[in-house]
């Protein structure tokens, strides 16, 4: 009675050749792995517009160094998101490195910087003037 054992030899390779050959089984081992995400580094010239995210990460960096309250952060917030509207508004209005440009980006600054003051307080915004770097640095960090 060889023949059904050498039968049962052979049927069971098959299946075992059929089932490791089958897609479902091979689906991990033939798929190329995904390839690696592609990160874009963008430019940014001294005309290209301030993204309007600075805002938010300022008024963030600002809220984490100054120790804020949560209402302050949102006015902050706003006078910084305005600030970026009118800057961006300037750049595209007046050409690069043009006296009109520099004139109305120092305005702004001005404007903004005496909404800060008002919204501050006078401690806090000393405290913001003597800790610019150190909030430039959370803003890196945040990046």
């Amino acid at each position: 009675m060889p023949a059904p054992s050498s039968f049962r030899l052979l049927a069971g390779a098959l299946l075992l050749l059929a089932t490791s050959s089958c897609s479902i089984f091979r689906r991990h081992r033939d798929a190329a792995p995904a390839p690696p995400p592609v990160v874009v580094e963008t430019v940014r010239t001294p005309d290209s517009p301030t993204p309007p995210k600075a805002a938010r990460d300022l008024a963030d960096a600002m809220t984490t160094v100054l120790r804020l309250p949560p209402d302050q952060t949102g006015k902050i917030r706003q006078v910084l998101n305005n600030t970026v509207t009118q800057v961006n508004a300037a750049r595209q209005q007046y050409p690069a490195q043009s006296p009109q440009l520099n004139a109305a980006l120092q305005r702004i600054n001005k404007q903004s910087e005496g909404e800060l003051r008002t919204l501050l307080g006078p401690v806090k915004y000393k405290e913001l003037q003597t800790k610019r770097p150190q909030i430039q640095a959370e803003m890196q960090q945040r990046q």
